[in-house]
C-alpha cells in the first residue's frame, strides 16, 4: 500500500475515533488526572482503543506510540524505522470544557520525519490530512475534499495574523510577538485550541504559529504533516527542521510554525535565535 493510499485509510479511521469520542462529549464524563497532572476521560480511551485496533489491522509492522499507551522503553523504540504517532483526543481540557475545539491526531513518522497526518474534529466531521510529498487537503463531512495551501503574506487589507494558545503562553513568546510586530505591523491574534492552530495556517487563514512554551511529540506531528503538505514548515528556534527523534523525553523543544516561502521568515529566525 502506498503512503497517499495509507493515508486515506487513516482518514476513514480518525473518523471512526471520532465518533466514539462524541457520546462522551458534554455529558458530564468523569475526568481522571494522570501522573504528569494532566486529565484523562473515558473518551480518550475510547478514541485510543478504536486506533490502537485500527492500525493494527491496516499495518500490523507498523509499532504505535499512544499518548494513553506511552510507557515504551526507549530501547525499544530507538529500533523503530516507522511509527505511528498517536493522539487520540488532542485538546482534552477543552473538551471536558465543552468546546468543540478538540481532535483526533495520527501521524505516520519515519526516521523522526513526519510522513504525513490526519488531523479530524468530531463535532465538525471535518478532517485536514497531508505530507510534504503528498500535498494537504481539507475534506468536508460529506467526503468532499479540496486542496489547501499556505499564504505567504496576508491578502490586501487583512491583518498579519498569528496563532496562539487560549491556555499556553510564556514571556519569551510574548517577547517574539513584540519583535514580529515591529517587522510585520500590527499583529491580530487568533485564539484556538489543540493542533487546529497548525490546521488554520495550512488552509491559508493566519500566518504563523509560535510555540515557546511545552507540548508533547503527540500534540504536533500529525498537524505538522497537514501544514508541510500545504507549504508550511516547522522549525526549532535554532531554524533547523522539527523532527521526532526517540528520545526518552517525549517532550516537544519550543518551534516555529510558518509558510516556508514567507518573506518575513528571516527576521523571525533572527527573533527566535535571540530566546
Amino acid at each position: 500500500m502506498s503512503d497517499q493510499q495509507l493515508m486515506q485509510q487513516v482518514v476513514e479511521l480518525a473518523r471512526q475515533a471520532g465518533a466514539a469520542i462524541l457520546p462522551f462529549w458534554r455529558a458530564d464524563v468523569a475526568v481522571t488526572t494522570k501522573a504528569d497532572e494532566s486529565p484523562v476521560t473515558a473518551a480518550d480511551l475510547a478514541a485510543h482503543e478504536v486506533i490502537a485496533k485500527g492500525l493494527q489491522m491496516l499495518a500490523p509492522e507498523i509499532p504505535v506510540l499512544s499518548e494513553e499507551d506511552c510507557g515504551i522503553a526507549l530501547a525499544e523504540r530507538q529500533q523503530w524505522t516507522r511509527w505511528w504517532l498517536v493522539d487520540p483526543l488532542d485538546g482534552t481540557k477543552e473538551f471536558i470544557a465543552g468546546t468543540e475545539e478538540f481532535t483526533v491526531n495520527i501521524a505516520l513518522v519515519e526516521q523522526g520525519r513526519v510522513v504525513f497526518g490526519v488531523v479530524a474534529i468530531p463535532t465538525t466531521g471535518r478532517c485536514y490530512y497531508g505530507g510534504s510529498a503528498l500535498g494537504a487537503w481539507l475534506e468536508e463531512a460529506d467526503g468532499q475534499a479540496r486542496a489547501i495551501q499556505v499564504r505567504q503574506a496576508p491578502a490586501a487589507g487583512s491583518a498579519f495574523t498569528v496563532v496562539a494558545s487560549r491556555r499556553h503562553s510564556s514571556p519569551q513568546q510574548e517577547a517574539l510577538l513584540a519583535g514580529l510586530s515591529a517587522a510585520v505591523g500590527e499583529l491580530a491574534l487568533a485564539n484556538i485550541g489543540s493542533s487546529l492552530k497548525f490546521c488554520l495556517l495550512a488552509e491559508g487563514t493566519a500566518d504563523c504559529y509560535p510555540r515557546l512554551a511545552p507540548t508533547s511529540q503527540w500534540d504536533t506531528a500529525a498537524a505538522q504533516g497537514v501544514l508541510e503538505g500545504a507549504g508550511g514548515e516547522v522549525l526549532g528556534l535554532d531554524g533547523q527542521a522539527f523532527t521526532y527523534p526517540p528520545r526518552e523525553s517525549l517532550l516537544n523543544p519550543f518551534f516555529l510554525a510558518l509558510p516556508a516561502a514567507a518573506p518575513w521568515r528571516g527576521k523571525l529566525l533572527q527573533l527566535a535565535s535571540t530566546m
